[in-house]
C-alpha cells in the first residue's frame, strides 16, 4: 500500500489556519465520508482498504458507523472554532472500500448525522459506491428512504477473464440487477468501467461498453487503469507475468468509449466521465474538479478548506483512537501557496467540458507567452479556437477548452500551459 504524503505537523485540536478561515462562505463545502472495508483487496488498488472487518479493542465495522460521526462532530466544532463560515453540506459521498459492506441501516444513520449537525442543501447528491455484490434490493430501498440519491456502482468490466486480472469478484450478471433495484428505488445509478486492463483486447472493452449502455444507468465512468506502485498488479508486471497494452490500443479504447456513448446519448463533462444530461453529473466530483471544500472522514481521507489540506492516519486503529479521544485524526497537512493554487487549478479544470478561464493562467502567464502556447495548442488541434481572437491573442473572458484529441493529449495540453518554475 502506497506511504501517505509528508506534510506539516497537523495540530490535536485541528484548526484551521485563519487565512484558509477567511473567505469560505462563497466556496461550496461538501463531506467525503470513507468506508475501508473490503471483502477482499482487488490487486490494482491502492486505496486505503482492509480485507478484515474487526481491529480488536471494540475496532472494526461493527463500531465504525458511530466513529466516522464522532468525527463530523469533530468536524463542525473545530471549522465552527476556526471561524469558518457555516454552509450546508453542497454533496456527500461514501467512498472505498466497498461502503455497503455496512448495514444500511448505518450508511443512513452517518448521513443523518450529518444532516443534523451541517444541514444539507436541498436537492444535494447523495451518493454512495457499491460492489454489486453487496446490495440487496431492500438495501437500496432502505438508502433511497434514508436520503441518498445515487449509487456507483462498480462494474469494472463484463469480461471474466479481463475481471480475474483485476481480481473482481462480483458476479457480472448482478449488474443489470443492481441498475434495475436502484432505479425502482428511485436512485440515480452510475457504473464505473475501466479500460487498458493487461490482456485486454479492444473487443473485450467494447463489449463492456455495449454491456453498460444495454443496463441505461445515468451515468458511465471509463477510466484507464493506472498502475499504482506497491500493488499485486504492479508486482505482476514487474515480474512479467502481465504486460500493459501500447498508447496505440489505449487511444482506441478511449475513442471506442467516446463513440458508443455519444451515440447512445451520453455526453462526457470530464475527461473519464459521462452522463446523460448536467442533473445526471457527478456534482461531488466536480466539486473536486473546481478546487471547492471538503471534509474527509475515515483512516487516510484527505480535506481541503480553501488552501489549507490535509490526511488522516491511514490505520483504523490509530485513527479512531484519536476520534474517540475528541482529537483530529490527521496526519499531517499543507498550506497551498498561492501559485500552487492555480496550478492545482489549471491541471483539474482543463479536465472539464466547460474548460479552464483564460484569467486564471494569466495570473501565471505574461499575456505574450500564453498567446504563443495557446496558438500552438489551437494548430495542434488540441484546444477548440475560439480562445482566441483573429489576431490570435487570447481572449480574456474566453475559457480553454480540450477538443477530442486533446482529450487523447490532456498531459501535453497540462505540460504546455503550466509555466516554467
Amino acid at each position: 500500500m502506497p506511504k501517505q504524503p509528508t506534510g506539516d505537523t497537523a495540530p490535536l485540536d485541528g484548526i484551521i489556519p485563519a487565512h484558509s478561515a477567511h473567505g469560505t462562505a462563497e466556496r461550496d463545502f461538501s463531506l467525503y465520508i470513507h468506508i475501508p472495508f473490503c471483502t477482499i483487496r482487488c490487486g490494482y488498488c491502492d486505496f486505503n482498504t482492509y480485507a478484515t472487518e474487526d481491529f480488536g479493542n471494540n475496532i472494526g465495522i461493527t463500531t465504525y458507523a458511530q466513529d466516522a460521526i464522532a468525527e463530523i462532530i469533530f468536524a463542525a466544532k473545530t471549522l465552527q472554532t476556526s471561524g469558518v463560515a457555516p454552509r450546508k453540506l453542497h454533496s456527500i459521498f461514501f467512498g472505498g472500500g466497498t461502503p455497503t459492506k455496512l448495514p444500511a441501516r448505518d450508511l443512513v444513520a452517518i448521513l443523518q448525522a450529518a444532516r443534523d449537525i451541517f444541514g444539507i442543501h436541498e436537492g444535494a447528491e447523495i451518493t454512495t459506491e457499491a460492489n454489486p455484490d453487496s446490495v440487496t434490493e431492500q438495501d437500496l430501498y432502505t438508502l433511497a428512504q434514508g436520503g441518498f440519491t445515487r449509487v456507483s456502482f462498480g462494474m469494472q468490466s463484463v469480461e471474466p477473464a479481463v475481471l480475474k486480472v483485476l481480481d473482481r469478484t462480483h458476479e457480472p450478471a448482478n449488474v443489470p440487477k443492481v441498475i434495475t433495484w436502484a432505479h425502482n428505488a428511485g436512485l440515480q445509478a452510475s457504473v464505473d468501467l475501466i479500460y487498458g486492463t493487461p490482456g485486454e483486447t479492444l473487443q473485450q472493452w467494447e463489449n463492456s461498453l455495449d454491456a453498460a449502455i444495454s443496463y441505461q444507468p445515468d451515468h458511465i465512468s471509463a477510466y484507464s487503469l493506472i498502475v499504482e506502485e506497491g500493488t499485486k498488479l504492479a508486482a505482476q508486471i514487474r515480474r512479467g507475468e502481465y504486460t500493459m497494452p501500447d498508447n496505440d490500443l489505449m487511444a482506441d479504447m478511449y475513442l471506442a468509449a467516446e463513440n458508443k456513448l455519444t451515440a447512445a446519448g451520453y455526453h462526457w463533462y470530464e475527461v473519464s466521465n459521462y452522463s446523460r444530461d448536467e442533473h445526471t453529473r457527478s456534482t461531488h466530483n466536480l466539486a473536486y474538479w473546481r478546487n471547492q471544500d471538503w471534509w474527509g472522514i475515515g483512516p487516510g481521507a484527505h480535506s481541503h478548506i480553501n488552501g489549507t489540506r490535509w490526511w488522516n492516519l491511514k490505520h483504523p486503529v490509530p485513527y479512531t483512537n484519536r476520534v474517540r479521544a475528541g482529537q483530529s485524526p490527521a496526519a499531517a497537512r499543507e498550506t497551498l501557496d498561492s501559485t500552487t493554487r492555480i496550478f492545482e487549478e489549471i491541471m483539474l479544470m482543463i479536465r472539464v467540458k466547460e474548460g479552464l478561464p483564460v484569467h486564471t493562467l494569466l495570473q501565471v502567464h505574461e499575456a505574450p507567452a500564453l498567446d504563443v502556447s495557446l496558438r500552438w495548442l489551437v494548430s495542434q488541434g488540441l484546444i477548440e479556437a475560439d480562445v482566441l481572437n483573429p489576431a490570435g491573442e487570447a481572449l480574456a473572458d474566453s475559457t480553454v477548452r480540450l477538443t477530442l484529441k486533446g482529450r487523447l493529449l490532456g498531459d501535453a495540453v497540462t505540460r504546455e500551459l503550466l509555466p516554467d518554475l
